[in-house]
């Protein structure tokens, strides 16, 4: 097992932390939460793998569990019912499969593979239920978890979240051309589209149906709302850049946040290891002052009325998940086998993917 404990809540963990990636704030004010529907979350999670095809028998067998991706989920979406959590955790498992196609088709140099997936993602976003069967287990896995997804809530999240989902392919799609070109981004490019390609909106939308409600415009839009949500995906996402440097350097990556500070700023590696540092930092002190505001945001809401008091405890639910992205993905990127290069017998390829014919359907 590689969550910490069977208990909802723990302050330490045995996983090792490297002294340039140590986050001592993370460790002693973030304590780590953990949906008790983990256990169950992890073995289902794993035979829906099997059941879609979407990983080998023999590599769901020895590296599923060891990658910890229902993990980070249970230790986000901690007061999600279980069978919203179950849906969010498997489409959480088919982004990181995702993902791995995509880096597989750009090294293997299958850019007419890369466009037929692109082009059935988007159709299948929209007309999830035709799409459950299809010949690419890529896709029918999509399908099937996106119409789980969308049975939560009403019609306008639904349409929402695709609006956000039809982005993030599109940016998948310019890091795919960026990549083959060997284009390196600018910082900003780089910030503007790796809030797409990490999916901020996405795991922001998901906050709702954790929630049990769908929260009204003028919430989602509040100032202090959108910038505790933004903050704790900018975290995951530089942190991500911080501790998969030498993957990605090692894969020929062009896009990390540190490479584009190498290139276009002109930073030493070891400058450039400070400076994201210091982002990640800048995040996590930004987010403090943001969870107040949001909390003193949500007493407003509940003015004594049904309709505010539901709509105050969403936005309290909402923002105690945003912090708790803060200890999943710090203690995911430090039990994951998804970035122990240095145990890899080909550090620019992952032993977990299927490195032969994946995506020539």
């Amino acid at each position: 097992m590689h969550a910490f404990s069977d208990s909802t809540t723990a302050t330490s963990t045995a996983a090792p932390v490297p002294p340039s990636l140590s986050l001592p704030v993370i460790e002693a004010a973030f304590p780590r939460q953990l949906h008790p529907y983990w256990p169950r979350l992890q073995e289902k999670t794993r035979a829906w793998l099997l059941e879609k095809r979407l990983m080998p028998a023999d590599k769901v067998a020895e590296y599923a569990d060891g990658l910890c991706y229902t993990d980070l989920m249970a230790g986000y979406y901690t007061g999600a019912p279980d069978n919203v959590l179950q849906a969010i955790a498997d489409f959480s498992a088919w982004f990181f499969v995702w993902d791995d196609r995509h880096d597989r088709d750009i090294v293997h140099h299958r850019p007419a593979a890369w466009r037929r997936l692109r082009i059935r993602l988007h159709t299948a976003l929209d007309s999830p239920e035709d799409h459950r069967h299809h010949e690419d287990p890529l896709v029918a896995g999509f399908a099937d978890s996106v119409g789980r997804l969308y049975a939560f809530l009403p019609g306008t999240w639904n349409a929402r979240f695709a609006r956000h989902f039809h982005q993030v392919i599109e940016a998948y799609d310019q890091e795919f051309r960026n990549r083959v070109e060997g284009r390196i981004p600018t910082v900003e490019e780089y910030l503007e589209l790796r809030r797409l390609t990490f999916a901020h909106s996405i795991w922001t939308d998901l906050l709702e149906p954790s929630a049990g409600t769908e929260l009204p415009d003028s919430v989602r839009k509040h100032p202090a709302f959108r910038r505790a949500a933004l903050l704790s995906q900018d975290f995951a996402a530089w942190y991500n850049d911080l501790c998969s440097f030498p993957k990605e350097i090692a894969g020929a990556e062009v896009h990390n946040l540190g490479i584009s500070l190498i290139t276009h700023k002109g930073l030493t590696l070891e400058e450039t290891v400070t400076e994201v540092r210091r982002r990640v930092e800048d995040c996590i002190a930004d987010f403090l002052v943001a969870e107040r505001e949001v909390l003193e945001f949500a007493d407003s809401l509940a003015d004594g009325t049904p309709r505010g008091r539901e709509i105050g405890a969403a936005v309290r639910a909402c923002v105690g998940h945003m912090r708790n992205w803060f200890s999943s993905v710090y203690w995911f990127h430090h039990e994951s086998g998804r970035y122990r290069v240095d145990s890899w017998d080909d550090r620019s390829t992952p032993p977990y993917v299927t490195n032969e014919a994946a995506g020539e359907l």
